[in-house]
């Protein structure tokens, strides 16, 4: 179980110290035997990383993954993989993290071509794909920032029959809520800045695949020769938040469901976006694909437009007005202002990520912000 495996530390224990916690392995390089050989299976610290590959070992085990690598940022394992696809049709989703969404718009460069489809809808997936040409579906469910939810299963059995690649941006969820190799994806993506660290002081992303491939062999030699593997101390970091990853995960998520819950109804908002509430239309198939809970994110959609969104932000005491999510602290962020022109987010939008405070103190300070009135501080 992920709880399990989060708080056994891979490692406590094993080094000549017998510590409880993990040391860190900041070597940049490794003894070579007498007789030329490696028998510590370690060269050189840019792939060698003892730090680094507990991390990784940590990741492949909760996605139930053959593998893992680890790398500077999510944007780093993300464009690595399409940077070791050879030149193919690209299917995304229309709504999606909008730095990726940018770089694919512009991945033609790299011979790559790229249709953004509903992923929400099974047929216009299947439109999208062009057997023969297709070579890569990429899935981000629940997308950022409209948490829009994409049946993994079906797409990937439906891209699979085509001979299509299927990869799962899966960081809004973690392992803890959705394991995408199970339900049939070939590798799954993590930024792992947000819930996998969970406290906002680590940049870092990851990929886990479910077997061996070609593909799988060339993202780690470009990983290599790019140089994109994150530096020892961020791995441990990495390391030490996996092991409350069950316990922040679970506890967001009902932390998220209930206000959730409260804002549905407010007056102020026009909408309440959480794949959790039972009129989502991805409802359904969030709770045949999530496992213990809907996720710590949500997002509102405030009447009156921009500026009332900004308003409302300006007027927050305990959420923090801040990008990023998955922390241990709540956020709030007017996405909009973030993702800048062309991007399909409503300029409405708040998103917020859930962190561990006091749920009712949570509510409480969004219905003083929302208040007709408050004053702008």
């Amino acid at each position: 179980m992920p709880r399990t495996l989060t708080a056994r530390a891979l490692g406590a224990g094993r080094s000549l110290a017998a510590s409880l916690t993990p040391p860190i392995d900041v070597s940049a390089t490794y003894m070579r035997d007498a007789d030329n050989g490696y028998s510590s299976g370690h060269v050189y610290g840019r792939k060698d990383n003892a730090s680094v590959q507990q991390a990784e070992r940590q990741i492949a085990d909760l996605e139930h993954a053959r593998e893992a690598l680890l790398f500077g940022s999510g944007m780093a394992a993300a464009t690595t993989l399409f940077l070791a696809a050879s030149p193919t049709h690209i299917v995304a989703p229309r709504h999606m993290y909008w730095g990726l969404h940018v770089w694919l718009a512009e991945a033609h460069r790299y011979g790559h071509e790229v249709t953004f489809a509903d992923m929400a809808d099974l047929d216009a997936v299947g439109r999208a794909i062009r057997p023969g040409r297709t070579g890569i579906v990429w899935i981000e469910t629940p997308s950022n920032p409209l948490w829009t939810v994409t049946d993994i299963a079906a797409v990937a059995e439906l891209a699979h029959r085509a001979g299509v690649l299927v990869c799962v941006d899966s960081t809004a969820v973690t392992p803890v809520l959705t394991r995408p190799l199970d339900c049939g994806a070939d590798i799954v993506m993590h930024s792992a800045t947000k819930y996998l660290n969970g406290h906002s002081d680590v940049v870092a992303g990851a990929l886990a695949a479910s077997a061996p491939s070609a593909l799988w062999d060339r993202i780690a030699a470009i990983r290599d020769q790019h140089g994109t593997t994150p530096g020892p101390f961020d791995a441990w970091l990495l390391m030490r938040g996996l092991r409350t990853l069950d316990l922040r995960v679970r506890e967001q998520s009902r932390s998220a469901a209930t206000l959730a819950g409260r804002l549905a109804s407010h007056p102020a908002l026009s909408a309440v976006l959480y794949p959790g509430l039972p009129d989502h239309p991805g409802h359904a198939i969030a709770a045949r694909q999530m496992s213990g809970g809907f996720g710590g994110m949500l997002s509102v959609r405030v009447r009156g437009g921009a500026a009332a969104a900004v308003k409302v932000a300006a007027n927050v005491h305990l959420w923090r007005r801040a990008t990023s999510f998955g922390g241990i602290e709540s956020l709030i962020e007017h996405r909009s202002s973030i993702e800048g022109q062309g991007s399909p987010c409503p300029d409405d939008l708040l998103r917020l990520s859930v962190g561990l405070e006091d749920p009712d103190d949570l509510f409480g300070d969004l219905e003083q912000a929302l208040a007709p009135g408050s004053p702008a501080r």
